[in-house]
């Protein structure tokens, strides 16, 4: 999924307040910082494409990229996700826009993909790559990419050298952060060229994800079981980005094998 949260229950198993985390981010805009605008700019520099691209959109959740990706660049997408619902909104949303017959999606976890070497032209994984690590993303996708192709990648990274303690505490609960610096160093251990690199502007984590969520969780059903823990943590992590927010970002990687 594009399980974008950033909850320490995100990676739980099927209990409750797993549920009610999906139960809050079922039908929002987006599951995660993210735009159509920040996906068409690093779709741009991915680029150029074959006529009719063949791409993977690793932990698609509704498929807001896969989507635009088949609707604007024409692609053939392969989304993957491991929550079925994400992936049946996904596929009545292509079946409503008239591209069923380029989006295909699969229920597998992204590190574990059935698909074989250098078979597309374009890996897209926005806002999920550290569910898995950005390390171990780099590693498992690579062999995915034809010759040309690009991964296209957004990790949550450090954006200064000493983020407060509040910060690296909530960070330290999700995924261990590093600065752009080190991410793009590891990218080129692993075997990338680094063509672009875009930070995400502070519109792509409140436009379509966190406010429309702070009006989910207002609305949210206390008594729902495990709703009052998902509801702290993000509440928690809304408050957190309001008040160390310019301490981590986003930052979309456009990269090629060398």
């Amino acid at each position: 999924m594009n399980h974008q949260d950033h909850t320490p229950s995100r990676n739980a198993g099927a209990d409750p307040v797993r549920e009610a985390f999906f139960a809050l981010h079922h039908d929002l805009p987006r599951q995660g910082p993210g735009s159509d605008d920040t996906t068409r700019r690093l779709l741009e520099r991915a680029g150029p494409l074959p006529p009719r691209p063949r791409a993977l959109e690793a932990g698609c959740g509704p498929g807001r990229a896969a989507l635009l990706l088949a609707g604007e660049a024409g692609a053939r997408v392969t989304a993957v996700d491991v929550h079925q619902p994400f992936l049946d909104l996904l596929t009545a949303a292509a079946s409503a826009r008239g591209l069923a017959d380029r989006i295909t999606v699969v229920n597998r976890s992204m590190d574990r993909l059935p698909f074989p070497d250098r078979g597309f032209d374009l890996v897209w994984a926005e806002s999920s790559a550290y569910i898995i690590g950005f390390d171990t993303a780099l590693r498992v996708w690579r062999r995915l990419l034809a010759p040309g192709g690009a991964l296209v990648v957004t990790e949550v990274e450090w954006a200064t050298d000493h983020p407060s303690g509040p910060a690296r505490a909530f960070w330290n609960t999700v995924c261990r952060l590093r600065t752009g610096a080190a991410n793009t160093e590891a990218a080129r251990a692993a075997g990338y060229r680094v063509a672009a690199r875009l930070p995400m502007p502070e519109s792509d984590w409140w436009d379509e994800y966190y406010t429309p969520l702070g009006e989910r969780i207002a609305r949210a059903d206390p008594d729902r079981p495990g709703m009052r823990e998902t509801v702290a943590a993000l509440r928690a992590e809304i408050a957190l980005r309001r008040e160390h927010g310019a301490e981590y970002r986003y930052t979309g990687y456009v990269l090629r094998p060398r």
